[in-house]
């Protein structure tokens, strides 16, 4: 088992959480194809709304991939990206700030935001 950090807006983490699915990379497959099921994924959030920076600079949400493959998801307007089902432990906003010093893939805190 692996864990995984995924990056996205909060408000793009919050759809997910909802509807439990995971998508990254504005949806390419191939980062979901290396994911396995159990793996962990933690999402880190850096702003509340996409291509905003409000600060937000938290971890919003964590949980565990189910079983199955990547597959696609008609959005409409021709955008097809592929999701991968996840079984969502919690969405509790938590800020990254006090954690750089704890965690050891943070070893730049300069480069966090």
């Amino acid at each position: 088992m692996k864990h995984w950090l995924a990056v996205a807006s909060a408000a793009h983490v919050a759809l997910g959480y909802a509807g439990n699915f995971m998508q990254v990379c504005h949806g390419k497959k191939g980062p979901l194809s290396k994911i396995n099921p159990a793996d962990g994924i933690v999402y880190y959030s850096p702003s509340k709304v996409f291509g905003k920076k409000d600060g937000l600079m938290s971890l919003t949400a964590i949980g565990y991939v189910a079983q199955g493959e990547p597959y696609p998801f008609d959005m409409g307007g021709g955008f097809v990206p592929f999701r991968r089902d996840v079984v969502w432990l919690s969405d509790r906003v938590c800020p990254i700030a006090p954690l750089l010093d704890r965690l050891e893939f943070t070893a730049n805190k300069k480069s966090w935001g």
